[in-house]
């Protein structure tokens, strides 16, 4: 098997969005992302980053001052994370609960076994997935 050399040192998922405050509110204090930065740009772009602790993994929202073309994809286009904790998963999946953020049905029935997915503000689907490496 051949192994091609690839060197990058980060990962940034980017996505723009017309809900800006809500997407900061849903990621920021429902799922308890932490804000790394947050920048307005030329050309009516703004924008903030959310990492992941001890990891080199962004997560970016964008919004333009003239809004965004982008409706959420497919529901099997997911954000997971993969959580060892089963207390920790039922925690981030109540307090967005509270926010009005519930449960939906996965469109993979293989999500559901051992996850719990919710749509953001935007409809894209996150699974907050029990991982455990006993």
């Amino acid at each position: 098997m051949k192994f091609n050399n690839f060197s990058a040192v980060q990962v940034r998922i980017a996505r723009p969005t017309d809900k800006f405050d809500e997407i900061i509110s849903f990621y920021e204090t429902g799922v308890g992302l932490t804000k790394i930065e947050v920048f307005e740009g030329d050309r009516g772009i703004k924008g903030v980053i959310f990492g992941l602790p001890h990891t080199d993994y962004h997560l970016e929202f964008t919004s333009h001052q003239d809004g965004s073309p982008c409706p959420a994809p497919t529901k099997d286009n997911l954000l997971v994370f993969y959580i060892e904790n089963k207390d920790e998963i039922m925690h981030v999946v109540n307090r967005l609960a509270q926010m009005g953020y519930n449960e939906v049905e996965p469109e993979n029935p293989y999500w559901k076994d051992k996850g719990v997915t919710i749509e953001d503000p935007d409809g894209w689907r996150v699974v907050f997935m029990n991982r455990s490496y006993d």
